[in-house]
């Protein structure tokens, strides 16, 4: 029996409201692959009339899960829940094939590990190096994701940040930094320009060695069990008199939020309502701290894309606008489309590389018709997912985040 109350279900009352913010339904114009749709699936399955067939799974495997459908819905239907449970269903009673499994696998056992993955990088630079690269990216489209393809070869080498970093002047506030999995391996440079903007606005940071992933990526993939592990590691991992637990990346601020329905039923239910409620994007606390002004004008013509799981789950837009408008000499120029997904969606472009693809290309459109110098992005897959795009395209196009442009106006 499919595990959602039907009562949640109900709430949907098909308005289609939803249909224009869904980035599948734009790409392909069919009930079945927009959220009223996949609601419809569901509520088939909870009652018995459908059974859990390919063409069932197929149409839930393909939503992004990236809750463009919430802002939209009137009823305040909790579609990104719905989702997530309908998932771990789909993973306990479908059956997949050896591949689906196997790379689904491959997933969860190396990117949730930052040591794992920079071997991984590691082995991609070497491919290079020995002109294997195009051979391994005919058998795999997804590896054009990782550095290997030369959009981030020349990726900065960086110290491991400390465990403490002092504020400068008169400490405000004493936060906990999230390193993440992804983000530290990847964009390892992004936590480190957060440290800084941070001690700058007067915010010691704390920075836990036992620290571990989020549990995002397990969480969507129909791994609770998982994901809780995961959560209850950085329980543990953060000292509870911090003021906030800070996050530079979008979908792991969005899954910490959640930490308190995520272990409701357990016997650390009080202590993750508590910490959920300290999570902060660090562009939140950086913009709440009132930094001071830059010197150092960048001239810059800068668009910006909203990460889903800030713009819809955690309804952080107007935000990084503002800490961008800040920046002496930067102009900033909207994004058409920047609330639609660019397709990284968490592992979504490794397990439906031609869905994330379409909409790859939906988005560096967008990007090269503002005539941006540079595109501003506060997630770190969103950030790999249109950079690949922009390489793709030979378009000289920067991707940053938000408080790395922000660093570099401040200077030394």
């Amino acid at each position: 029996m499919h595990p959602i109350n039907p009562d949640r279900l109900r709430e949907c009352v098909h308005c289609g409201l939803c249909l224009s913010a869904c980035p599948t339904y734009l790409e392909l114009g069919t009930e079945m692959d927009s959220p009223r749709g996949r609601i419809y699936l569901m509520k088939g399955l909870s009652e018995g009339s459908l059974g859990l067939d390919r063409e069932v799974v197929r149409h839930l495997d393909l939503c992004l899960g990236c809750r463009a459908c919430e802002p939209a819905c009137p009823s305040g239907v909790q579609y990104g829940s719905l989702i997530e449970e309908t998932r771990s269903y789909i993973e306990r009673t479908a059956r997949r094939s050896w591949r689906d499994r196997l790379r689904r696998a491959a997933i969860l056992s190396v990117f949730p590990y930052p040591q794992r993955l920079r071997a991984l990088l590691a082995l991609t630079r070497l491919a290079r190096t020995l002109r294997l690269w195009p051979l391994v990216t005919r058998f795999s489209s997804a590896a054009a994701l990782l550095p290997g393809d030369g959009t981030a070869s020349a990726m900065p080498t960086r110290e491991p940040l400390r465990d403490f970093y002092p504020a400068v002047g008169h400490q405000r506030a004493r936060v906990g930094l999230l390193t993440g999995c992804v983000a530290d391996a990847v964009c390892g440079e992004v936590n480190a320009a957060a440290v800084r903007v941070l001690a700058r606005a007067g915010v010691a940071v704390v920075v836990p060695t036992a620290q571990g992933c989020c549990g995002a990526l397990h969480l969507h993939s129909g791994d609770p069990e998982g994901a809780r592990r995961l959560a209850r590691r950085n329980l543990a991992a953060f000292p509870p008199d911090l003021d906030a637990i800070v996050v530079t990346a979008a979908g792991c601020g969005s899954a910490m939020k959640e930490y308190g329905a995520l272990l409701a039923a357990d016997a650390e239910a009080d202590r993750a309502r508590r910490f959920a409620a300290r999570v902060r994007d660090a562009i939140e606390v950086v913009a709440e701290q009132t930094p001071p002004a830059a010197a150092r004008s960048q001239a810059l013509r800068v668009t910006y894309h909203d990460a889903c799981h800030l713009a819809h789950a955690q309804g952080i837009r107007a935000t990084p606008r503002r800490v961008l408008q800040s920046i002496p000499g930067l102009e900033l120029v909207e994004l058409a489309e920047s609330d639609v997904c660019c397709g990284s969606a968490g592992s979504y472009n490794l397990s439906e590389p031609e869905m994330a693809r379409r909409l790859r290309e939906r988005k560096i459109d967008h990007i090269a018709a503002s005539g941006a110098d540079c595109v501003a992005v506060a997630n770190p897959g969103c950030a790999l997912q249109i950079r690949a795009g922009l390489s793709a395209r030979g378009l000289n196009v920067r991707v940053a985040h938000p408080l790395e442009l922000l660093d570099e106006a401040y200077g030394e």
